[in-house]
């Protein structure tokens, strides 16, 4: 069995990528995919977690987790997705580090389901706007408390990544940016679901829906209706050229609110981001989703 941990991260795709997926659940479930909802699967994997930590997990209790999460007799890939998988929002920088307990959270994860075939997936987001949209999502306190103990320009992903990876020899891991998302949101929605290209995937359209004015996504609907794309590739074609009409300026633009970080700040933490992004595409075990 394929277990595919969505591990977010926090204020990345904002559940856009389990709502698409859910529109094609049965389909999925036809194909032996489970994609319970994070309102069903949280407390009965918290609860999995204490009976592991306890020394009460073996194939029974294994077995009783897997019914409790799928309502199917075959299984072959179970799905779970949701953002705070490696910790709470309010966690996320404890120690002046990216998720610090992220190795040791997803080596018991895993664990749950010892000897089957195990995957995370996890969405980069680049600091400049990691912040102050972390920060919105905690809801509490003020920027400069969030990072009291915290120098942005040391945060690394590549930190971050190379503990899960080390933590997990046997897993695999599937990484993208999330500023690449629209460019790969159906490899990205395939890589999740674990569906080839012969999968229709119902509803893709929608999450670009966010991203234009509501003229462009009307006219993108109708020129698809009228012209069907011949392959997937095209269709992609189709929607970033509509993208580059159309996109909304608020949706699009660089959210780093009130920081009060420079313009030359910002950009030394995105050139920063994205040499550590060629880093983690470097690391062994890794597969990166990228334009």
């Amino acid at each position: 069995m394929q277990i595919a941990y969505h591990l977010g991260a926090h204020v990345t795709d904002e559940a856009q990528i389990f709502k698409c997926l859910a529109l094609n659940a049965q389909r999925f479930a036809d194909q032996g995919v489970a994609l319970p909802g994070p309102g069903r699967f949280r407390a009965v994997l918290a609860e999995a977690l204490k009976a592991q930590a306890s020394g009460d997990w073996n194939a029974e209790t294994k077995g009783a987790l897997i019914d409790a999460l799928a309502d199917m007799d075959r299984v072959e890939r179970l799905v779970l997705s949701v953002d705070s998988l490696l910790c709470p929002a309010g966690q996320v920088l404890q120690d002046g580090v990216l998720y610090p307990d992220a190795g040791a959270r997803i080596a018991r994860l895993a664990a749950l389901f010892d000897g089957d075939e195990v995957e995370f997936l996890l969405a980069l987001r680049c600091p400049a706007t990691f912040l102050p949209a972390l920060h919105q999502r905690i809801g509490r306190g003020s920027f400069s408390q969030l990072l009291a103990e915290v120098d942005p320009l040391t945060l690394r992903w590549s930190e971050c990544v190379a503990r899960m990876v080390q933590a997990v020899p046997g897993a695999r891991f599937t990484l993208w940016c999330n500023e690449d998302t629209p460019l790969v949101w159906l490899q990205v929605l395939r890589a999740v679901g674990g569906c080839g290209p012969g999968f229709t995937l119902e509803g893709s359209d929608e999450f670009f829906a966010g991203l234009m004015t509501a003229e462009g996504i009307r006219r993108l609907r109708a020129y698809i209706a009228q012209h069907p794309p011949r392959d997937e590739a095209q269709h992609m074609r189709i929607v970033w050229a509509f993208l580059d009409k159309f996109a909304r300026e608020d949706a699009i633009e660089m959210e780093i609110g009130h920081t009060g970080w420079s313009e030359s700040y910002v950009a030394a933490l995105t050139e920063i981001y994205e040499e550590d992004v060629a880093r983690i595409q470097a690391m062994p075990r890794v597969r990166f989703i990228a334009p």
